[in-house]
């Protein structure tokens, strides 16, 4: 039997609490309610709570950096053997800070992984997409995912996707560096990979169950953030890494690292919750971000 689609958003809880409100106070939420900005935000905020989104990003973030940091040690091991100058310029890691990443892989090699190394960093970065889809899962009201041997594949294409975009992304920036109004193309270069992992991502794990064009605003929400985000993370980041490196050493890279993971899993589950709202919205601009589509499967 082909899975449920995502199910209508609940009101019933929304206005329960509305009712508990104060008259005056109920009056004006539900005036805003009655209205689509007010909608949106009475939705979005409702279903921050429901997934638990603060929670959320950081079991995210935690994952993320257990499973795609020794995904890129595997990749630089494989590509530039014992050189683990590719890890750095993917994490725009300062030259100062390489030497404590140096010292906390103890430069492996090849031979150190081998087969056996390589799948089990393999298996163990797949906890990161099972945890992605439990969240996606939540976000988008279908019934919980069960773990089967028939989606492993789709783990490791996601673990993958996530670690190969940060080197892509890196590298076409480099790449256009010297290119005339370079900024503008760097920035519309990530764009575009943040737009097409934040769609692949959920559309994979979910097993195609939301369509791809559900997807698109959410992606589209967080692609625009990190837009505005990366170039503060820039300045930002290199600078903490220095400071964090010199007192702390490599664990205080560790928990800068993990703060600004925090940072981006934060922005990525948030702008998939209102993405979500826009898209299941019984409004004008709902039916025509699904493109006139009045019905929608109930989850299970």
């Amino acid at each position: 039997m082909e899975p449920a689609g995502p199910a209508w958003p609940d009101t019933g809880a929304a206005e329960r609490a509305i009712a508990r409100l104060p008259p005056r106070l109920r009056e004006a939420v539900e005036w805003g309610a009655s209205r689509w900005p007010g909608r949106i935000i009475l939705n979005s905020v409702a279903n921050v709570v429901r997934i638990e989104l603060f929670d959320r990003a950081m079991t995210i973030a935690g994952q993320f950096f257990t499973s795609i940091f020794p995904i890129l040690v595997l990749i630089s091991v494989i590509v530039d053997r014992n050189d683990t100058k590719r890890i750095a310029d993917a994490l725009e890691m300062p030259v100062q800070t390489q030497s404590v990443l140096s010292d906390a892989f103890g430069q492996p090699s090849a031979a150190s992984f081998g087969l056996v190394g390589a799948l089990i960093v393999l298996i163990s970065a797949t906890s990161l997409s099972r945890a992605l889809t439990r969240a996606f899962a939540t976000i988008w009201r279908l019934s919980r995912p069960k773990t089967s041997l028939r989606s492993a594949w789709r783990w490791l294409a996601v673990v993958l996707t996530l670690a190969l975009s940060l080197v892509v992304v890196r590298a076409l920036g480099t790449f256009l560096e010297g290119a005339p109004a370079s900024t503008v193309w760097r920035a519309t270069v990530a764009f575009f990979c943040d737009l097409i992992v934040a769609t692949f991502v959920p559309w994979i794990l979910l097993s195609g169950v939301v369509r791809a064009r559900y997807l698109l605003t959410g992606a589209a929400l967080y692609a625009v953030v990190m837009v505005l985000v990366r170039p503060a993370s820039t300045l930002w980041l290199p600078r903490a890494l220095e400071v964090s490196a010199d007192r702390y050493g490599s664990i205080g890279v560790a928990f800068t690292y993990l703060a600004w993971l925090y940072c981006v899993s934060f922005i990525f589950l948030a702008a998939s919750v209102i993405g979500e709202v826009l898209t299941m919205d019984r409004g004008s601009i709902g039916q025509w971000i699904r493109g006139s589509q009045e019905t929608s499967p109930t989850a299970v």
